[in-house]
């Protein structure tokens, strides 16, 4: 890890549901050597501890603000894919002068339909039921394309299974209730990045496009050949986006 004299603002990397940071290892191996990179893993997610059996998006956020808290981080870029990107937006919601660029990859702000919210409680039913093999088998090719290099395909896959249920659960049942982000969008006054997978179709470009509109000052950038995790998929083009955003903030 860089020292703390590095001249260059610390990136803050939230990973997604259902996921822990190793889901960042392109960009972690990417950006270190030159700035301080810092990816936990969420509570309930990889080697994070245990949690009751709903999670809130404030616990999320003040989970990573007591982690920028122990590391001395004073102000950073914070990046969050899919989940990852609505928990960044309610941290930037909770603590804006800590955050000097904001990154939102594969993600959308609206809170839950009631349908959605049924769907999240159920297949968190299901997951605390079944455990998490058959959810990852369904979900994998609309995870990553089915195009994708395998490799990345088992890392994903392997992520997913390694997930212990109850913590994905309780995000999920979090996710459920999480508030709507539309009009915080339009209050950020930091610059930001909009990135999706031109092929994702859990957060396809439309959100994508209406995250930038609402925006104040924002770049959108669509990644080919990637669905819902283009960090994975396309690792050249997202750090090469990346690194152009983080050049611009610091």
């Amino acid at each position: 890890m860089p020292p703390l004299t590095s001249p260059y603002l610390p990136l803050v990397l939230i990973h997604g549901h259902p996921f822990d940071h190793t889901m960042w290892t392109p960009q972690i191996e990417a950006f270190s050597p030159a700035r301080r990179v810092v990816a936990p893993d969420l509570r309930g997610y990889g080697a994070s501890p245990s949690i009751p059996a709903i999670t809130r998006f404030s616990d999320f956020a003040t989970d990573i603000e007591a982690l920028l808290d122990g590391l001395k981080v004073e102000t950073c870029v914070l990046a969050g894919l899919s989940m990852g990107g609505q928990i960044a937006m309610d941290c930037y919601g909770r603590f804006p002068d800590r955050v000097r660029g904001l990154v939102l990859a594969d993600t959308f702000p609206a809170a839950d339909t009631p349908e959605a919210a049924r769907t999240r409680d159920t297949t968190a039913d299901r997951l605390l039921r079944e455990g998490m093999g058959g959810y990852a088998d369904e979900v994998l090719e609309r995870m990553v394309a089915p195009h994708a290099d395998a490799p990345v395909k088992a890392h994903v896959h392997r992520m997913m299974t390694a997930t212990h249920p109850e913590g994905a659960a309780a995000a999920l049942r979090a996710r459920a209730q999480r508030p709507d982000y539309r009009d915080l969008l339009t209050r950020v006054t930091v610059p930001a990045l909009v990135v999706v997978g031109a092929d994702d179709t859990y957060t396809p470009v439309s959100d994508a496009e209406a995250m930038h509109a609402a925006l104040p000052d924002s770049t959108l950038r669509v990644i080919e050949g990637a669905a819902h995790l283009p960090n994975l998929e396309r690792p050249k083009e997202f750090n090469e986006i990346l690194g152009e955003f983080l050049a611009h903030v610091g």
